[in-house]
């Protein structure tokens, strides 16, 4: 049940944005084992001014850097986590292109009975 937040600067084509949702969720199936047609994930485009990357951890980023901020249960394996990171960056590479120095990936963990998915109900707790 992973919830995506990505950021990125504004300006790239609608087709690039859909190829970022499609890789990470073929990702997410593969290395995650999330269930078919789990896809919450919302993309925030930033003009020039309000989006800075930096090259710190010996990392060669651009401005074509793509934050994601995948939120998930607490229950992934160091090695799951790991997989996700490599699918990510190998498929967003294919499609659409993002250089793997400018996939940037933080996995946040919460506990399953802090999810609400709707109705207001706790449905994993």
């Amino acid at each position: 049940m992973p919830l995506i937040h990505i950021s990125l600067r504004a300006g790239k084509p609608d087709a690039y944005r859909q190829a970022i949702f499609d890789g990470l969720y073929r990702a997410m199936r593969e290395a995650l084992d999330v269930p078919e047609d789990d896809q919450f994930m919302v993309i925030t485009e930033h003009d020039a001014a309000n989006f800075r990357t930096g090259s710190a951890y010996g990392v060669a980023r651009t401005n074509d850097v793509v934050y994601i901020q995948i939120t998930v249960f607490d229950t992934r394996t160091a090695e799951q986590k790991k997989a996700l990171f490599k699918q990510t960056a190998e498929l967003l590479g294919r499609n659409p292109g993002i250089r793997p120095e400018n996939v940037f990936v933080v996995v946040l963990e919460s506990a399953k009975e802090n999810w609400s998915v709707g109705h207001g109900l706790a449905q994993f707790a």
